[in-house]
């Protein structure tokens, strides 16, 4: 079968990018924030949107290569986001929670920015002002009463290298590891599986190094609407005659076509092709697809088999798998031809030098961990590691989520950071295992948390299952929020007693310099800022981290308040987190960097022996449970099961919604599940019916089924709000929830409604 670029479909696709991009830009330019705008964009710091990184001491247009108009639409938006005025004092003094949990994400992001100090106490109905030495009093009496095992943390990539490092300098000082992150929710599997092949768990491609490519792999991705500068770099490979294989159930338009601002004349006006070839597969089958690719391979005999020799372990095991691994299984498996997987794994082997890259599409599921290891194979195999043009790069989310495992944020410390932080501390630390986002859920539902520190992010919104999320967290004795603005989780992931809510700088307000750390690997160095609220009673999350552990240890074992000084954390942080030793020179020369032993130019890996580690990757079972899982059908009713993909839309960071519709899917709000056209057909349902979407935890009502490129038997909802339809089914490996794998039960009736 040809699965060649030119048999993809055209019409009916919106192309990503073009005009639509400059419309926003022009918007954003004339609005009375226009001004403040454009300056904060030149500010030198990084951009606050996703990890692929912008900004810092080149200007806040330029990347790491100096290239300039390295600013997307995602930015503007979040920049505006903080560019807001205070939330006016009528919202908290009149509005009960009650009233405010009846708040979308829109609708609390549009708020305002928060600007003093609240608390909600027990038996009240209300956030009402607090004085900031009370926050303090509060929280240094309960992590002084509380034991290590019940005190936790929960962090996001929002926030600096700096805080995350005090974070969990605080934390590991008082004797426990339960460091949850909004990693724990994403890319964790990225982590785990990397660092068992190749010893490092982050991408071990450089920009300057995808710019040598001629191939590029990228599954589970939608780049054109999260990650949109990483277009520019597709563009690119496809026009020195490069190739892009695109891996994805949803057919996003703007992966066929994209419109790059970046390239007014070439590719604006009348948008760059960017898929070469375009794969469906079943959600969740991935490992199936990529050792399809290793068979066809092996059977065509473009296995890298000197390399592989020289420079891996574990190939005749694999190589086993991938005899015994029947092409029926394979193509069962993953709902693709074997004419297609031999073809593209023809095409894959005729490029020079290829980057294999993904995003949560690989690792929300239950077996991401066997996903990633199963692409890293795919690298070794095919010789495209451990030298330039080539590697594995996860497409991480938030713009610091990176630095923030870096700085030792995260249940699996690395054993180097172990002993330094010890010979800082002057203590053995703790070796009961912390923690991650999904056991610290479990752990608060059971009544086992009794205070929780949140330096930003959504852990509310950002877990499956929004019914036992909200309940757990009702366990939990006091929890503090360090936030900019209000999000969902301030309204409905309430403490037991009293929750906190503490507003802080953001990233090109806080009156002192900064890191933060690329998905690619690349430290940032921000300059200080200012913030445009007047009179408000704002704390940068250095100054405030400081004080509490202050307020806490005293002075032992090390000077606490002077960890104010961010300029002192940076030398901490050279003194014992690896690969930042050149951060000890940042402050006097402003000179960012690479973390060192990370890029592979050579193949010599981070492993004991210097060798990769390749081992076998199981096909998943991957089954969906029929209408009985669900209770039946009532009398009159008709539905099916599906497979639910949960996604962003395109106006939309993490849990923030900037924008309810996403017209490049044709879902013009947020209470709409893209469907097959072959499926509505199948089971006699309508376009643009009102359905109830059943998941295993809980429904959704009047759900507008809209037809779309989505591969027959998914669908495809928006998270956060089709968490409440999912159990917290989990990787093993690292606890990531299978966000992209979800059953759900379709149902109607004859009668129900469409909307006008």
């Amino acid at each position: 079968m040809d699965v060649s670029r030119s048999q993809l479909p055209r019409d009916g696709f919106k192309r990503g990018g073009g005009w639509s991009v400059i419309t926003g830009w022009m918007r954003a330019t004339f609005s009375r924030k226009g001004k403040r705008l454009w300056q904060t964009l030149n500010h030198k710091s990084a951009c606050l949107s996703c990890a692929w990184g912008t900004g810092g001491q080149n200007g806040g247009f330029r990347d790491e290569l100096g290239e300039p108009f390295q600013r997307c639409i995602k930015s503007v938006e979040a920049i505006r986001s903080e560019l807001q005025p205070a939330v006016p004092r009528s919202v908290f003094n009149r509005h009960s929670l009650v009233e405010l949990q009846q708040l979308d994400s829109s609708s609390c992001d549009r708020l305002g920015r928060l600007d003093r100090p609240l608390i909600k106490r027990e038996g009240c109905d209300f956030y009402e002002p607090i004085q900031w030495n009370e926050a303090y009093n509060i929280l240094t009496a309960v992590f002084k009463s509380s034991t290590p095992e019940r005190l936790a943390s929960y962090s996001s990539g929002r926030s600096s290298n700096e805080a995350a490092y005090l974070l969990q300098l605080l934390m590991r000082a008082r004797g426990s590891n339960n460091l949850a992150d909004c990693s724990d929710l994403c890319h964790a599997p990225s982590s785990v599986g990397l660092t068992r092949v190749f010893g490092s768990g982050t991408s071990n491609v450089s920009l300057q190094s995808l710019r040598q490519a001629d191939g590029v792999v990228l599954v589970g991705s939608n780049a054109p609407a999260n990650h949109p500068r990483l277009m520019n770099e597709l563009i690119r490979l496809r026009d020195r005659g490069g190739t892009v294989v695109v891996i994805n159930p949803v057919l996003e338009g703007g992966l066929l076509k994209f419109g790059s601002p970046a390239f007014p004349i070439r590719s604006l006006l009348m948008g760059s092709e960017i898929a070469s070839l375009f794969l469906q597969p079943i959600p969740g089958s991935d490992t199936a697809v990529f050792l399809g690719f290793q068979k066809a391979w092996l059977e065509s005999g473009a296995i890298a088999c000197e390399f592989v020799k020289s420079h891996s372990d574990g190939w005749e095991g694999l190589r086993q798998q991938l005899i015994s691994t029947s092409w029926v299984s394979i193509t069962q498996c993953c709902g693709l031809s074997r004419e297609e997987l031999e073809y593209t794994a023809a095409r894959l082997a005729n490029c020079r030098s290829v980057v294999f890259a993904w995003a949560m599409g690989i690792t929300h599921h239950s077996n991401g961990t066997t996903n990633v290891q199963a692409i890293a194979n795919s690298a070794v195999l095919s010789g495209n590691v451990g030298r330039p043009g080539a590697g594995t790069m996860p497409i991480r989310g938030h713009s610091n989520v990176q630095g923030f495992g870096s700085m030792g944020v995260s249940v699996r410390l690395r054993e180097p950071m172990r002993l330094a932080l010890e010979s800082l501390l002057q203590r053995p630390l703790s070796r009961t295992p912390g923690f991650h986002a999904r056991d610290l859920i479990e752990a608060a539902d059971r009544g086992e948390v009794d205070a929780l520190l949140c330096l930003g992010g959504n852990l509310f919104g950002a877990n499956p299952d929004s019914t036992q999320a909200q309940r757990a967290l009702g366990r939990v004795d006091t929890i503090a929020y360090l936030a900019t603005k209000p999000n969902l989780g301030h309204f409905h992931g309430l403490a037991a007693r009293q929750t906190l809510l503490l507003p802080v700088l953001n990233r090109f307000e806080t009156p002192h310099r900064t890191t933060v750390e690329s998905g690619n690997n690349w430290v940032r160095f921000n300059e200080p800022g200012s913030t445009h609220l007047k009179r408000a009673d704002l704390m940068s999350e250095v100054g405030f981290l400081a004080e509490l552990a202050y307020r806490i240890f005293g002075d032992d074992p090390i000077h606490w308040r002077r960890l104010q000084d961010a300029s002192y954390v940076r030398e901490l942080i050279a003194k014992t987190v690896p690969g930042y030793e050149k951060m000890t020179d940042i402050d006097s020369t402003k000179t960012e960097f690479q973390v060192s032993g990370r890029v592979f130019s050579v193949p010599h890996f981070s492993t004991t022996n210097g060798r990769a580690q390749l081992s076998q990757t199981p096909l998943p079972k991957l089954s969906l449970p029929d209408v009985s899982h669900f209770g039946g059908l009532a009398k009159g009713e008709r539905g099916f099961v599906l497979n639910l993909i949960t996604a962003r839309s395109h106006g939309q960071h993490n849990t923030v919604v900037y924008k309810s519709a996403d017209w490049y899917r044709g879902m013009p709000h947020r209470q709409t599940l893209l469907i097959s056209p072959d499926d509505l057909e199948c089971f006699d349902f309508d376009p643009h019916e009102l359905v109830t979407v059943q998941g295993e935890a809980g429904s959704l009502h009047r759900i507008e089924l809209i037809p779309g490129p989505i591969r027959q038997g998914c669908g495809l909802m928006f998270f956060p709000e089709a968490n409440v339809l999912m159990r917290g089914v989990s990787d093993q490996s690292c606890g990531t929830p299978a966000f992209k794998r979800v059953p759900v039960l379709v149902r109607s009736r004859r009668s129900a409604g469409k909307l006008d």
